[in-house]
C-alpha cells in the first residue's frame, strides 16, 4: 500500500501533468493541421523549414529533439507530398540537405492562424504562457545531451 508521501505516487510525478498536457495540446492542432494535409510533426519540421530555409537533417533532427530514425520517414513522406526536396551533400554522401518546394513555402501563408487558433483553445493567461514556455525551455536546455 502506499502512502502520502510516497515518491512514486502517479500525483507526484512531474513527467506525469507534462506528458498529459504535451499529449492534449498536440491533439488540438490535428483539426487545424489536417485540412493542410500536414501531421504535428511534419508541421514542426515546416516550422523549421520555414523560419531558417534549407538544413541539413542532423540539424532538423537537433531543433526538434528528435533522432534520424524517427525523422527520415517523415522527411520521405513530406518529399512524396511535394512540400520538400532532399538532397544528398557533394562533399559528403552522409549529409543530407532538405529544402522546401514552392508547395512547401506556399503553404506558410495557410498556417499562418495556427497559433493564434491554438493559444485561443489554451487556458493560461499570455503572462501564463510565458511563464510556462520559459520553464519548459530551461528543463530543455538543462536536459540537452
Amino acid at each position: 500500500m502506499t502512502t502520502p508521501d510516497d515518491p512514486l505516487l502517479l500525483e507526484r510525478q512531474l513527467c506525469f501533468p507534462l506528458y498529459a498536457a504535451a499529449r492534449r495540446v498536440t491533439a488540438l492542432y490535428q483539426p487545424f493541421l489536417k485540412p493542410l494535409g500536414l501531421t504535428y510533426t511534419q508541421y514542426l519540421v515546416m516550422l523549421v523549414l520555414w523560419e531558417y530555409g534549407e538544413q541539413r537533417v542532423g540539424d532538423i533532427c537537433r531543433r526538434l529533439c528528435l533522432d534520424s530514425g524517427t525523422l527520415t520517414p517523415v522527411l520521405k513522406h513530406m518529399e512524396q507530398a511535394g512540400l520538400l526536396q532532399r538532397t544528398r551533400s557533394g562533399q559528403d554522401e552522409r549529409v543530407v540537405y532538405v529544402a522546401l518546394t514552392p508547395e512547401g513555402s506556399d503553404l506558410r501563408e495557410q498556417a499562418m492562424a495556427i497559433p493564434a487558433r491554438i493559444g485561443a483553445c489554451v487556458p493560461l493567461s499570455p503572462e501564463e504562457a510565458l511563464t510556462l514556455w520559459q520553464l519548459l525551455h530551461k528543463i530543455l536546455q538543462a536536459t540537452d545531451l
